[in-house]
């Protein structure tokens, strides 16, 4: 019993100070500490949006008399061709863009650092077998992949979600093996085992805690990559149904008008650009935040 106290108490100041150093290293990061800002404010937004303008009557609800007016005081960002104001359907569309990378990303993270942790840490053929089968779907692309999920689940917000993450599985696989690897001889590892814990129990609570940092930095950068992966499928059709204003189906509409009503296309596009950037550049703060290298 102090055996098994010892190590949870030994687990939770670890977690601690690691969490406290991050931080620290995190704020000296200009580039993180934008990306962070930008990235909030997108959230806000998002949250925000219900507030700020009406679903019905402001970003579905069509009104052809003032269809395809330029930026003005009364419409900043210009409205579409069914006289929707475009400010109002980007920032609802902050709502499904961002909700569908982070629960993307979920899916991918659960599955991917559960099989990843297991592989790495019992090794043999389970190792073997889990290894080959992500080399196979990372031989796929992960567009394609999510082409075919969506094609065979149907057309639905939830579906894209689902599409989405398991095209995003892979890395996280690779990257929860290779740190369990590293931690699977240590000396906390060996207590729980003398303890009698059972193998998930310690790939669970001991091996997956210890593969967090790493597993971070990946969520971080691979949301970025599932909000590009599902503005691609919303573009192709097969994303968020209409008529949800969700970046990519925007620039679908946006491109018929591209050369005369460049703006149609320009607000979707800077503002997927714009928090991708901003994930990135959290991304690689907590990369350089986490690397005991660059630790001082």
């Amino acid at each position: 019993m102090s055996t098994s106290t010892n190590l949870r108490a030994s687990q939770k100041y670890k977690k601690r100070s690691t969490l406290v150093t991050m931080f620290r290293q995190l704020r000296k990061n200009k580039g993180a500490i934008i990306g962070l800002v930008l990235m909030l404010g997108i959230v806000s937004l998002a949250l925000l949006a219900p507030v700020i303008f009406d679903y019905q009557e402001d970003v579905i609800g069509m009104n052809i008399r003032e269809r395809l007016q330029g930026p003005s005081a009364k419409h900043w960002f210009g409205t579409d061709d069914m006289g929707r104001d475009i400010l109002a359907r980007v920032v609802w569309g902050a709502r499904y863009s961002v909700a569908v990378g982070v629960v993307a990303v979920l899916i991918a993270l659960v599955l991917g650092a559960t099989l990843g942790a297991a592989a790495g840490y019992i090794g043999g053929p389970f190792e073997n077998i889990i290894m080959r089968l992500t080399d196979i779907f990372s031989s796929i692309p992960s567009v394609l992949m999510a082409i075919a999920v969506v094609s065979a689940l149907g057309k639905s917000t939830a579906n894209l979600m689902l599409a989405v993450g398991i095209a995003s599985t892979a890395p996280f696989v690779r990257v929860a093996r290779a740190a369990a690897m590293t931690v699977r001889a240590e000396e906390f590892i060996e207590s729980a085992r003398a303890i009698g814990m059972p193998e998930w129990q310690i790939v669970l609570l001991h091996v997956l805690p210890n593969c967090v940092s790493q597993i971070i930095v990946q969520a971080t950068l691979r949301v970025g990559s599932a909000i590009i992966s599902s503005a691609q499928l919303s573009f192709l059709g097969l994303g968020v149904p209409a008529p949800a204003p969700e970046w990519g189906s925007m620039l679908a509409s946006g491109r018929a008008y591209i050369r005369g009503y460049s703006y149609m296309t320009l607000f979707p596009g800077l503002a997927i650009m714009v928090t991708v950037l901003s994930l990135n550049l959290i991304g690689d703060g907590l990369r350089d935040a986490l690397d005991p290298k660059l630790k001082r």
